[in-house]
């Protein structure tokens, strides 16, 4: 699972890919400071099961704090999009091939207003973030839209001659940007497309792009630089239709995860407040700065970049943790490590979507699973449930 954070040049995207990862990515203050995409593992939160025992978890693939299992998420910062970037305008081409993999999109928007739309810094309050939203989704619908116009026409066609599927042929056609035919269905369920392929305009393909997107692409919009926003600005954000807006600053984020690391300050991402170690070992310049960030906190209840990567996961994606075990009795692997590995899977997926998650061989070969807590035998259509803990049983 791999979300992409995107938006238009210098607006905090790498600052909060940094505070997200902790990986070292170039900041800096003019346009396309990112040219090839930065990679890295950020984390979710989830209530870890191993306190329902009594006994500390012994994890693998994730780590756990205190109770809170920590489930790896995979992150790319891409470079920077400006307005015809599907017509290879800046970076563009390079920024949306780099998109392809991404379950979802995390959209930086500069909320303070302080950077035009090519990403050049202008004053607070002197460009309207509203417009940001709009050419984003447009420049991924056109680039959705431009692949399906390569050869349409003899596609369209084909579809027509040979009574293929339509919703299949074009998922074809998207599968590189990871469309489902699950999503295609859904797409051409709600246009109400002519039946005949052929006859579709130039307007309603453009139309049925915006859709895909929408269903294959999901956005969520960080409001960035919120705390040197304008509170009018701000709210109009807010207040934006079918978008899921939330306030965020990347830079007091980053700031805290870099004086954790440090050692200077007990801090736990998503939380709203931080403990200050050993206030004797802080310069004044420290001091000053850590509060002028908890007052910020305070104001915003917290720095949301936590929230932006969990409501990304939990609700854009609908996610569920869920972790897989050798030994069903003890919860734990064959070496009596209990709960190993915790994983990220779509709300409604089966215990053989599960094995196939693990490896590709335990789903070819899967027999049956076990769900723990019941000691009851489930089948490969079991629907997984949120902290549900399955065995997995396979052979050949």
């Amino acid at each position: 699972m791999e979300f992409g954070l995107v938006g238009k040049p210098n607006v905090g995207k790498s600052t909060f890919f940094a505070a997200a990862t902790l990986v070292d990515a170039e900041i800096a203050s003019y346009p396309f400071t990112t040219i090839d995409a930065n990679r890295g593992v950020t984390y979710v939160r989830s209530p870890c099961p191993h306190t329902e025992l009594g006994k500390q978890c012994n994890p693998v693939n994730s780590k756990c704090d205190d109770g809170t299992r920590m489930i790896p998420v995979q992150a790319i910062d891409v470079a920077g999009l400006v307005a015809g970037a599907h017509k290879g305008r800046g970076r563009g081409n390079q920024f949306l091939d780099d998109l392809r993999q991404a379950s979802v999109l995390v959209h930086v928007v500069d909320a303070s207003g302080e950077t035009d739309g090519e990403g050049n810094l202008v004053g607070v309050g002197a460009h309207d973030p509203r417009e940001d939203v709009g050419f984003l989704e447009d420049e991924i619908a056109y680039w959705i839209k431009g692949i399906l116009d390569r050869g349409w026409d003899k596609v369209s066609k084909q579809i027509e001659l040979t009574h293929n599927r339509t919703e299949i042929a074009l998922q074809e056609r998207l599968a590189g940007l990871g469309v489902t035919q699950g999503d295609m269905h859904q797409v051409l369920n709600g246009l109400g497309l002519p039946e005949k392929v052929s006859k579709w305009t130039p307007d309603q393909l453009m139309e049925l792009s915006r859709e895909v997107r929408k269903v294959s692409k999901p956005i969520l919009i960080a409001a960035n630089k919120a705390d040197k926003a304008p509170p009018e600005m701000l709210q109009s954000l807010m207040d934006l239709d079918d978008e899921m807006v939330i306030p965020t600053s990347a830079e007091c984020e980053l700031a805290l995860r870099r004086a954790d690391k440090a050692g200077l300050i007990d801090y736990h991402p998503g939380e709203a407040d931080f403990e200050i170690k050993d206030p004797s070992a802080l310069s004044g310049a420290q001091t000053k700065g850590l509060e002028s960030i908890r007052t910020c906190m305070a104001n915003m209840g917290g720095t949301g970049v936590q929230k932006v990567i969990e409501k990304a996961v939990f609700d854009m994606l609908d996610s569920i943790v869920v972790y897989p075990v050798e030994d069903e009795t003890h919860w734990a692997s064959k070496k009596g490590h209990l709960l190993p590995d915790a994983y990220l899977v779509r709300r409604g997926a089966t215990a053989r979507d599960l094995a196939y998650v693990i490896h590709s061989e335990f789903g070819e070969k899967f027999i049956r699973a076990v769900n723990a807590r019941t000691r009851r035998v489930v089948g490969a259509d079991y629907e997984l449930q949120e902290n549900d803990i399955v065995k997995i049983v396979w052979g050949g």
